[in-house]
């Protein structure tokens, strides 16, 4: 009777003894398929033993070398001299040279150490940094000074990790708008006198200008190195201070503005460059410096 009951019971609720076993026996299989893959996995990609492991480290070490390469084109192109595709026809035509040997070949990839030259310019895939500035007296505008004087690079020399360099120069004892930048195509643009770049300079001299000296400034000097002109010259705000004076000039020549009035017998007790290319030190205080914004930047590269 207890034997029928227990037979009933169970086709009430199924017997799972067989689906159970079969269970673990699927599980153990699929546990012994697994160690199977596994091993022949191990077997396949060598790490199995120490031969299979070196082998794989230097598969490794070939990959990352290859990943290092760039190529040409796209490095030309990232140091802002042009696209990738006027970049393949530099390179065709042998304007490209590649640690002093020409190129011609397309696809040729270089490492990033390579030195790379385009009409004898050496080309940098550095992040192109444009710094602004507003120069103080006591500073000699170069890169590196031989007497150890102080420099205008040691004002920039926490603005970041890029290489910049000034562009024009300032004199010691003039201050104001000083641009430093890592991107040397726009520094040739803004310094060559063909682009004419705009100046204007707040002047402070030891007497009082006549009004025959201003015309005299206006209408053009000869200098030691040539004829002179200033764009426009005027006396500050409403000229009662004949002392002051505001001039606008594009020439780039050593040392221009205080020969202009030294011709004249005047001495400049002050110089500031108020503009430069457009840009202004305004809100950037002397001695202090700032990141050119995008507009900025935009216009200056705009010039041709």
């Amino acid at each position: 009777m207890k034997e029928q009951s227990n037979k009933n019971k169970s086709k009430r609720h199924g017997d799972f003894s067989k689906f159970i076993k079969k269970k673990k026996q699927e599980k153990l299989y699929d546990k012994d398929e697994k160690s199977s893959k596994k091993r022949k996995f191990r077997d396949e990609t060598g790490n199995s033993d120490i031969r299979g492991r070196r082998s794989k480290g230097k598969i490794k070490n070939n990959i990352d070398k290859n990943d290092n390469l760039i190529r040409l084109n796209k490095f030309i192109a990232n140091s802002g001299i042009c696209s990738r595709r006027e970049a393949d026809k530099l390179i065709q035509i042998g304007a490209i040279s590649v640690n002093g040997k020409i190129i011609t070949e397309l696809g040729t990839k270089i490492s990033p150490t390579d030195k790379v030259q385009h009409g004898g310019e050496t080309l940098s895939t550095e992040k192109p940094v444009y710094i602004l500035l507003n120069k103080p007296k006591g500073y000699i505008t170069t890169t590196d000074d031989p007497y150890e004087r102080k420099t205008v690079m040691i004002l920039v020399e926490k603005a970041c990790k890029e290489r910049i360099f000034p562009v024009g120069r300032l004199d010691r004892n003039t201050t104001g708008v000083l641009l430093f930048t890592n991107d040397g195509k726009l520094a040739k643009t803004l310094t060559h006198p063909k682009h004419e770049i705009k100046k204007i300079y707040h002047v402070v001299l030891n007497k009082p200008l006549t009004t025959i000296d201003i015309k005299t400034v206006a209408t053009g000097i000869e200098l030691e190195d040539g004829l002179i002109k200033v764009d426009k010259i005027a006396f500050i705000e409403d000229g009662t201070d004949k002392t002051q004076i505001g001039i606008e000039i594009h020439s780039g020549r050593n040392r221009i503005v205080r020969r202009i009035f030294e011709s004249l017998n005047y001495k400049v007790v002050r110089l500031d460059r108020v503009t430069f290319a457009g840009l202004t030190k305004k809100d950037t205080p002397r001695g202090k410096w700032r990141f050119l914004k995008d507009y900025e930047i935009n216009i200056l590269k705009m010039i041709s």
